[in-house]
């Protein structure tokens, strides 16, 4: 392999794995997929990965080495971007594409617009934070509400996008205007249950899976990588959480107590309806390919309805563990025969059963020592569902090993 071979494959190397850390590759699978990919091209690699650093070091003999130190900013889930990156790799790898042929593809992916367009992605916005109510048993006023909270939400982050000032202030802004706003609809509508309607709507920046990812991480014994999700899921949590906080007091000031009226509660079948609701408008913020959405819908209803089963006969946090495990082995199934990237269907049915807004309950009954549900040992809870879908996810790959690194 001569000097200029090397120079492009190495750069190719580089431009896929921070390519791949931008669409939301979780650092173990990024590693893990970056040494095949090397060892394919010729090239002796090791990588290490966490959010906010990649470290590269390629050789070829003893006298072609180069290393590469990149810091990054943690990636957002691009599961449309991801699919196109894996097939781009599939075809340099059987001789379809040359490397410089791939190195312009993967410029274009991504610089990728998002293919969903700000109208839908306005209502998916909307959709989630309604069909999060829905799936907490609510009411429908508190499923309407939250539902413009959402709308509200993605204004800002449509806003964020092009202002680096409000990106920087995006999370917590989000949570004071939610927790304002639910004080200032309660003044007509006294039947809407304040805390679950601000929840509803920030859920979409609630880090439940983040946090799932981080133990993940952790579990694989990716130990760098691992600790700085978890810790930045963290920050993100008490970031939220100081928000509300913030807002509720400032809603309090502006509009006063509220006597709660408990209207009606959502029939079962709201609660059921839910789930494949909330998977579709995942489909859109994950900007998931079209060809691919009915398989991450499928994905997250898989994941609820054996979580409730396996809920009915070993209790609900167990049950999260079977939850995991079938959609762990629908995702590696589904990466078998579409020859796609397990992550795909994954991500969108682990975001499911992800206890990020039990989380934040579990935050407030600490703080403020009061419930948003009646719900008794709330910490130990949150950590058995945890701990289920990280092992369920283990058991899975044993069950049906993946045939694919991402």
């Amino acid at each position: 392999m001569d000097n200029q071979e090397f120079l492009e494959k190495r750069r190719f190397i580089i431009r896929l794995g921070k390519a791949l850390h931008k669409f939301g590759t979780p650092a173990y699978r990024l590693e893990a997929h970056l040494q095949g990919v090397s060892n394919v091209l010729g090239i002796e690699g090791y990588f290490l990965i966490s959010p906010t650093a990649m470290t590269f070091v390629l050789q070829h003999e003893e006298d072609q080495e180069y290393n590469h130190v990149a810091r990054v900013k943690p990636g957002e889930l691009d599961l449309g971007s991801l699919a196109r990156t894996d097939e781009l790799v599939e075809e340099l790898m059987s001789g379809q594409r040359t490397l410089s042929e791939a190195l312009e593809r993967l410029e274009e992916i991504a610089n990728k617009p998002n293919p969903y367009g700000t109208k839908l992605t306005l209502m998916a916005f909307g959709t989630s934070a309604g069909a999060f109510a829905m799936l907490m048993g609510t009411s429908w006023n508190d499923v309407f509400w939250s539902g413009i909270l959402g709308l509200m939400v993605y204004g800002l982050v449509y806003r964020a996008e092009r202002s680096k000032r409000m990106a920087e202030m995006l999370e917590p802004l989000a949570a004071i205007l939610c927790a304002i706003a639910a004080y200032a609809i309660a003044q007509f509508d006294p039947s809407v249950n304040i805390p679950v309607v601000i929840l509803s709507g920030i859920i979409i920046f609630i880090p439940g899976l983040a946090l799932t990812l981080g133990l993940a991480e952790l579990a694989a014994r990716d130990l760098i990588s691992g600790t700085a999700r978890v810790m930045d899921a963290f920050m993100l949590l008490f970031k939220l959480y100081f928000g509300v906080i913030l807002g509720m007091a400032i809603g309090k000031t502006l509009f006063g107590e509220v006597t709660y009226q408990p209207p009606e509660s959502l029939p079962q079948w709201g609660i059921w309806a839910a789930v494949p609701i909330l998977s579709t408008a995942l489909v859109i913020i994950f900007k998931a390919r079209l060809k691919d959405s009915p398989w991450g819908i499928m994905a997250g209803i898989v994941a609820f309805f054996s979580a409730m089963l396996g809920g009915l006969y070993f209790g609900e946090s167990i049950g999260i563990f079977f939850g995991a495990l079938a959609v762990g082995v629908y995702s590696n199934l589904f990466a078998r025969w579409m020859k796609a990237p397990a992550s795909i269907a994954l991500l969108q049915g682990i975001v499911i059963l992800v206890p990020g807004s039990k989380t934040y309950i579990g935050l407030n009954t600490l703080i403020l020592g009061e419930t948003i549900f009646n719900q008794s040992h709330l910490g130990i809870q949150i950590f058995l569902i945890f701990m289920s879908i990280v092992a369920g996810l283990i058991f899975a790959n044993v069950a049906v090993p993946p045939r694919r690194t991402l």
